[in-house]
């Protein structure tokens, strides 16, 4: 424990760069928040509405992330280099790959919303409002994955305090359009879709002039470069991969809690929002990573990636320390947040020590993940969290024939972390994903 709190030489550059993303991470799920805060007001059919368009439109955007967490390493690794003007240019292709996309995304979604809404069981009174609420937040599509590729564009200059500053002005503009759009001109559910999608556009709109400058004083171009999409392309498929059997073993995981009981469903979903939150909070030391990962590899400096990558595993698994201990010592207490039945709050309060025991674990995996991201070690990450989702889905599975409950079904998840942790510390231990240079 000692070595792990002294102070190291990189302990600076990593609070400075992790600081400010867990903000800007924090801020994210405000726009889902304030959305349920102000149409919980309309009425339980427009919630329901909401519900069922804003966990496709989490879903969706989801598997975009790759938009910010390749850009990151490939600028990082610009910069590193030295080559500001590439960096610069390497931003400008994620952002002509994020507008094609959100582009093919806004019209694909469109045609079919009316399937997904139905797919998604809403009933005949709720559909309406899910699909007022998914369309008009579909056009936001090639703003959000542009605001993506830009937040990531920054993060690889290492400056992360930009992507605070950003999240939290377009929340704030999120939140005073909402009031006035649904209140002021009672537009309702549309109203709030309609002032999410405006605040997506400032915030696209944000790091837009920001690149621009940095391509106009680098004299840069911003002319298509087909190579580099394609690059971009390539890279973002992998984390795709990645991403989306995440996603997967996430939803066979709330289904199978689901078929359990009511009560263990309930206790479940409290133990899986303390959970994201506290991800949330460690991803920010993997935000670090991805961006200090690849400006050292650029910079052929071998040696540093790996003390850097070293020191930034031992303050993850320190902040997993402080977490596990946070939550087991008030695991009677956090359910009473969610919830006043006294059987889900027993049940959850059982369940939050399996999530505090596994903090330490979990904040290598987290870790692990964003320092292979930012070496652009995407193929290896891509095989790597199939694997392990492959190894949990029958462990999952066998929870739900053999009725043995949701303890075990969190014992499933604990194997699907050290499932996901053994296959990363395999990459780390060796050299393989430590490539320096501009490219990788």
């Amino acid at each position: 424990m000692s070595r792990l709190a002294r102070r190291d030489e990189h302990d600076r550059e990593i609070l400075a760069l992790a600081l400010p993303a867990f903000g800007a991470l924090a801020a994210e799920p405000l726009y889902v928040l304030v959305d349920t805060a102000i149409v919980g007001r309309l009425g339980t059919k427009p919630l329901a509405g909401l519900a069922v368009a804003g966990i496709v439109l989490t879903a969706v955007f989801g598997i975009f992330n790759f938009l910010a967490y390749g850009t990151t390493g490939a600028v990082a690794r610009r910069v590193g280099a030295g080559d500001r003007k590439g960096a610069a240019e390497q931003g400008i292709d994620g952002m002509w790959l994020a507008v094609g996309l959100g582009l093919a995304l806004a019209v694909l979604g469109l045609v079919f919303a009316p399937l997904i809404v139905h797919g998604m069981g809403a009933s005949a009174k709720v559909r309406p409002y899910a699909l007022t609420y998914l369309r008009i937040s579909l056009l936001g599509s090639p703003f959000v994955l542009l605001a993506l590729a830009g937040a990531g564009y920054q993060r690889g200059t290492q400056d992360t305090r930009t992507t605070l500053v950003i999240a939290l002005l377009s929340n704030v503009a999120n939140l005073a359009i909402e009031l006035l759009f649904v209140y002021g001109l009672h537009l309702g559910i549309a109203g709030s879709a309609w002032g999410t999608v405006i605040a997506q556009i400032g915030a696209a709109a944000a790091y837009t002039g920001i690149i621009g400058r940095a391509v106009r004083a680098l004299h840069a171009s911003i002319a298509p470069d087909w190579a580099g999409i394609r690059a971009a392309a390539v890279v973002g498929s992998q984390l795709v991969v990645r991403t989306g059997s995440l996603l997967f073993a996430l939803l066979v995981t709330t289904a199978i809690a689901s078929r359990i009981g009511d009560t263990e469903v309930a206790a479940h979903q409290v133990a899986y929002e303390v959970w994201s939150f506290l991800a949330l909070s460690l991803d920010a030391i993997a935000i670090a990573g991805q961006a200090l990962v690849g400006r050292y590899l650029g910079a052929d400096d071998a040696v540093r990636t790996r003390a850097a990558a070293r020191r930034m595993l031992e303050l993850g698994v320190l902040a997993g320390i402080v977490l596990a201990i946070a939550v087991v010592g008030t695991r009677t207490v956090l359910p009473s947040l969610f919830t006043g039945d006294p059987a889900v709050r027993h049940t959850a309060g059982t369940v939050l020590l399996i999530v505090g025991g596994l903090q330490p674990l979990a904040a290598a995996v987290f870790v692990l993940d964003g320092i292979l991201i930012g070496a652009g070690d995407t193929r290896y990450l891509a095989i790597a969290m199939a694997g392990a989702t492959a190894v949990y889905l029958p462990a999952a599975a066998l929870v739900l024939v053999s009725h043995h409950g949701l303890l075990a079904l969190w014992g499933a998840i604990a194997l699907w972390m050290f499932a996901r942790f053994a296959g990363m510390m395999w990459r780390y231990v060796g050299n393989a994903w430590i490539v320096t240079g501009a490219t990788r």
